[in-house]
C-alpha cells in the first residue's frame, strides 16, 4: 500500500509566506525582475516570520533596483543613498525616531556637501570624503559629526553591494572624540524652590506642569515614556511603577520595566490618585507631556541653571547615588542593558558637595 509524502513546504494565510515542515522554519519566496527567490527569515513564530516579511522583500527589490541603475550607468551616490533609505524605512527593527534621525544624518551630509548627490558613486576619493569631514566637524557637534560618518559608510557600502565600488572611501574617516558633559543640576533646595516657582506661575497648567516635573524627577522616566503611565501602571501595593513606553514601539530598548517608588514618588501619586479617586485605570497619571517653556521660565526666575526634561531624569539617577544606591541598580531602573557602563560614565563624577562629603570618611588611620 504506498501512502502519499508529506511535501516539505507549507503555504500560509500570508501571499509569499511559506513554512519548511522539517525545521519549522519559515521563508519569504518571490520573485525580483522575474528571478525567484527564497530566503530564511530566521523564525520558526509564524507573527515574527510575517513582520519580517515585507522588509526581506523590500530589501531584495532595493538591491535589485540599485543593480539596475549600475548597469545602466546611472549609479550615482544619490541612487546609493536612495538604497539605503528605503532599507532604512522598510526596517521594522527601527524605531521610528531612529529613521527620522537617520534622515536627518542624510539631509546634514547633503547641505554640506551639495554636489555629492549628483556624482558618480565611482568617483568619490578618500580624500574628497577628508575634504568634506575637514569642513563638517566645524559646523556641527561630535555626535553629529560620528553618526554622519556612520551613514556616508552606510551609503558607500549599499554602493559595493551592487558591484559599483570595491572600497568604502569613508572607511578611513576618523571619529570625533566627544566630550563627557558635565552635568550641572540644581541641589535638593534648588529643586523645591524650582518647583514651588513652576506650581505658582498662575497659567492654566502650572499644577499639571509642577507634578511632571517632580514625576520625573522622582521616577527618572524619559519624557516620552512619562506621556504613557496610566493609573493600572502604579502598583501601591508593591510600591513599583511599571514604565511601558509606546503601545507600538516600547521603550528606548524595546523593553517594559519596573521602577521601585522612592517615597516622594509614593507620596505624590497617593496624592494625585486620591484627588482624581473616578478616573479609570486606563486614564494617563500625567496630565501635560511636556513643560519646557514654564521650567525655563521658573530656572530663569530662581536665579537656577536652565535644565531640560531629560536633566531631570540625570538628576534622579545622581541623587539615588548619592544616596547610596550602587550603580547597576540604578543603571537597571533607568531601563539601561550595558549592566551599568553608561552609568558609571555618566555619573562617576557627582557633584561637589558630595564629593567633598565622602573625602571627609576616608582616613588612614593615623592619629593628629
Amino acid at each position: 500500500m504506498s501512502t502519499t509524502e508529506e511535501p516539505l513546504w507549507e503555504s500560509t494565510s500570508v501571499q509569499n509566506l511559506f513554512r519548511y515542515r522539517p525545521s519549522g522554519t519559515y521563508f519569504a519566496r518571490f520573485k525580483v525582475g522575474g528571478k525567484p527567490i527564497r530566503q530564511s527569515l530566521d523564525t520558526a513564530v509564524f507573527s515574527v516570520a510575517k513582520q519580517r516579511l515585507p522588509e526581506k522583500m523590500r530589501e531584495y527589490r532595493s538591491r535589485h533596483e540599485s543593480v539596475k541603475a549600475f548597469a545602466h550607468g546611472k549609479m550615482t551616490v544619490g541612487d546609493a543613498t536612495e538604497v539605503y533609505l528605503r532599507k532604512v524605512r522598510a526596517s521594522v527593527s527601527l524605531k521610528p525616531r531612529s529613521k527620522d534621525y537617520r534622515e536627518m544624518m542624510i539631509d546634514f551630509i547633503k547641505r554640506s556637501w551639495p554636489a555629492l548627490m549628483e556624482t558618480d558613486v565611482r568617483k568619490i576619493t578618500d580624500r574628497d570624503c577628508e575634504n568634506w569631514l575637514t569642513k563638517y566637524q566645524q559646523q556641527y557637534a561630535p555626535t553629529v559629526v560620528n553618526n554622519s560618518i556612520g551613514t556616508l559608510r552606510a551609503v558607500f557600502d549599499e554602493a559595493i553591494s551592487t558591484g559599483a565600488r570595491f572600497n568604502n572611501p569613508a572607511a578611513g574617516l576618523s571619529r570625533v572624540k566627544v566630550r563627557q558633559k558635565r552635568l550641572a543640576l540644581p541641589s535638593r533646595e534648588e529643586f523645591l524652590r524650582f518647583v514651588e516657582e513652576i506650581r505658582g506661575a498662575g497659567a492654566r497648567q502650572s499644577k499639571d506642569c509642577a507634578n511632571l516635573v517632580r514625576f520625573l524627577a522622582y521616577s527618572g522616566v524619559r519624557i516620552g515614556e512619562a506621556k504613557y503611565v496610566t493609573w493600572a501602571d502604579a502598583n501601591f501595593g508593591r510600591r513599583e511603577l511599571h514604565v511601558r513606553g509606546d503601545p507600538e514601539t516600547a521603550t528606548k530598548n524595546g523593553e517594559t520595566r519596573y521602577v521601585p517608588m522612592i517615597p516622594e514618588l509614593e507620596q505624590m501619586l497617593t496624592e494625585l490618585r486620591s484627588a482624581r479617586a473616578d478616573e479609570s485605570t486606563t486614564a494617563t497619571v500625567m496630565r501635560v507631556f511636556e513643560c519646557q517653556n514654564s521650567m525655563t521660565n521658573a530656572a530663569a526666575k530662581i536665579g537656577m541653571k536652565r535644565i531640560t526634561h531629560h536633566d531631570l531624569r540625570h538628576l534622579f539617577a545622581t541623587i539615588c547615588i548619592e544616596s547610596g544606591v550602587d550603580i547597576p541598580t540604578v543603571s537597571r531602573w533607568l531601563g539601561h542593558k550595558d549592566g551599568g557602563a553608561l552609568c558609571m560614565k555618566t555619573y562617576g563624577h557627582l557633584r561637589q558637595d558630595h564629593s567633598f562629603s565622602q573625602a571627609k570618611r576616608v582616613s588612614f588611620g593615623i592619629a593628629a
